[in-house]
């Protein structure tokens, strides 16, 4: 199965003949016969077209040998769906209120259930099985996909779909089981690699939701192998202190994006700077960020382009910040047990999570400039470009909670950085690259973490800033649902409500973290926030202010509407 999805002469076949569009639909349809019977065919078939098949000719013989994409999914409605659920109530704006409720009904169509046939003939599928349905992002992306599922977990919980929630961790731990981490995404040809390791954030949201202590003790084993896996696969030495670096052992191009990595490699003479180059690139989407400046090293900046990816070679802020965060929240799961070799193992997660806390502190914050920064390995040093990931350590706790000069030194970097000026939200970085994780574009899992981070201060402006920055980015999001009855992947900074653009496909819509980030955010400040541009709202000083704009506004249209009935 693996020389057909995977690497071989039949994906290098088809892939390079560019018969469909999007590389990612070959390796997404499923074979109509065995893999053997299947490679046997090509075979065949090679041979009779003198291996130069036509373009024509090739597609043929594909259609004939392989279903459309989808073939693994049946029909599926989540019988825990509700149209109420109860965050709804607590949103004061009418028209927040509807706009999460429309948020509320897109599961339904992001839902997917595998059939039967897929767990009878699992070799016949490019799919990852597993026993209970999923939610996906949507658009090109059929399947599950690691990280995304976190923010798709927090809109779950609110849509009080727990039913379908533990059924998706139970998924994920059946796939620890198997593979002993998480696959980037739900296919055999993301199974190299893995994305940022947030099922341990994902038990726990479900579980302060549900308060199913019960699960979060039956899957703690589960989750330490994760954490063990990471620690023992990715993690380098720096400046005596142990981190982690995106970027697991793969070979040749990425299946799903098989032609565009050939092209790009090209520039590349030796097949050994090839293949390390195709090293890059998966580790660049193991981080989730595919593809962005901020994997760029050329004579020690962030100039370049996609041929100067050094992915495996930058100490990402995040990474290290949440496999802190899981070692917090393995220790946690432990402590629910009371026998004494789980009281130990609490002590030793602990322990772990200090080490960590300590060596992401050490190396990565930076007093002068106010934030924490990827370290270039290559360079040895602070890679001080911006990403919202800089301030991740405030999303996940990793800081001194004691030291009150902190957020003021955080709120510094972010005044001289103008992050504030811009409509569409935060961007990705501040570099123009047509990389779709780049400038102008704007992702809603960073908003999502600077606002959670900031707020988490204990600061009056901090939170203030948190608050002004979700209402901005929500504000944006129900804008933009207004005019395209549509949620997008990423935006743009420039505009509110503005979709994003760049990278190797088409924007996308759907889609699932955009719609969990936006709704979570809409539950933390229910009473706040407002489809209302903050600079239109009159202020209720006191003294009346609010009840004479509403009377002079009434007034207005009062004269306006005499106007036109007597002039139109």
């Amino acid at each position: 199965m693996s020389e057909i999805y995977c690497h071989g002469e039949l994906l290098k076949t088809v892939q390079m003949s560019e018969i469909y569009p999007d590389s990612k639909t070959f390796v997404d349809m499923k074979m109509r016969k065995s893999p053997n019977e299947t490679l046997d065919s090509f075979h065949e078939f090679m041979v009779a077209q003198d291996n130069s098949p036509s373009k024509a000719k090739l597609k043929e013989w594909v259609e004939l040998n392989f279903e459309k994409p989808g073939a693994e999914f049946e029909n599926w409605t989540p019988d825990d769906w509700t149209a109420s659920p109860k965050f709804l109530a607590r949103i004061k704006d009418e028209d927040l209120r509807g706009f999460a409720s429309e948020l509320n009904k897109i599961w339904h169509s992001l839902g997917r259930k595998m059939t039967s046939d897929v767990a009878l003939n699992p070799d016949l599928y490019s799919i990852i099985h597993v026993d209970h349905p999923v939610i996906v992002p949507g658009g090109r992306f059929r399947e599950f996909y690691y990280w995304d599922s976190y923010w798709i977990v927090k809109g779950l919980l609110l849509s009080e779909m727990y039913s379908t929630t533990k059924g998706m961790l139970e998924n994920f731990l059946s796939i620890i089981q198997r593979y002993g981490f998480i696959p980037n995404g739900g296919r055999i040809y993301y199974s190299m690699r893995s994305q940022p390791p947030l099922l341990c954030g994902m038990v726990k949201s479900y579980v302060d939701a549900t308060n199913d202590t019960k699960f979060a003790m039956d899957s703690v084993e589960t989750l330490e192998r994760e954490f063990q896996f990471f620690m023992n696969n990715y993690v380098t030495e720096v400046n005596n202190h142990q981190l982690a670096t995106y970027g697991y052992k793969s070979s040749g191009p990425r299946p799903e994006s098989y032609r565009e990595d050939v092209l790009s490699a090209a520039i590349f003479q030796r097949e050994e700077d090839k293949q390390d180059y195709y090293c890059e690139l998966k580790a660049a989407a193991e981080s989730g960020m595919d593809f962005s400046s901020r994997w760029f090293i050329k004579d020690g900046t962030n100039a370049g382009n996609l041929t100067d990816l050094k992915c495996r070679s930058i100490v990402a802020v995040e990474l290290n910040a949440i496999l802190y965060w899981n070692a917090l929240i393995i220790a946690e799961f432990y402590g629910y047990r009371n026998d004494i070799g789980s009281i130990a193992k609490k002590e030793e997660y602990l322990a772990k999570a200090d080490e960590l806390k300590k060596a992401i502190n050490a190396v990565l914050w930076d007093e002068a400039e106010g934030a924490w920064f990827d370290y270039d390995l290559i360079n040895k040093k602070l890679r001080k470009y911006f990403t919202p990931t800089n301030l991740s350590p405030l999303w996940v706790g990793c800081y001194d909670r004691e030291d009150k000069e902190l957020p003021k030194r955080i709120l510094a970097y972010i005044d001289r950085l103008q992050l504030d000026r811009y409509p569409g939200g935060v961007p990705n970085t501040l570099q123009n690259t047509n990389e779709q994780w780049d400038f102008p574009n704007v992702w809603a899992p960073m908003q999502h973490m600077l606002v959670m981070g900031l707020d988490s201060l204990d600061n009056a402006e901090a939170k203030e800033l948190a608050f002004s920055w979700a209402q901005r980015w929500v504000r944006g999001n129900y804008l933009t649902f207004n005019k395209t009855h549509s949620m997008f992947e990423k935006y743009d900074a420039q505009e509110l409500g503005g979709h994003g653009s760049g990278g190797e496909y088409e924007v996308q819509t759907g889609f699932g973290w955009t719609n969990g980030a936006a709704m979570d955010l809409m539950n933390k400040y229910a009473d706040r926030l407002t489809t209302v541009d903050a600079a239109e709202q009159p202020e209720d000083n006191g003294n009346g202010a609010l009840v004479a704009y509403s009377i002079n506004t009434g007034i207005i249209a009062t004269l306006l509407a005499f106007f036109v009935g007597v002039f139109g």
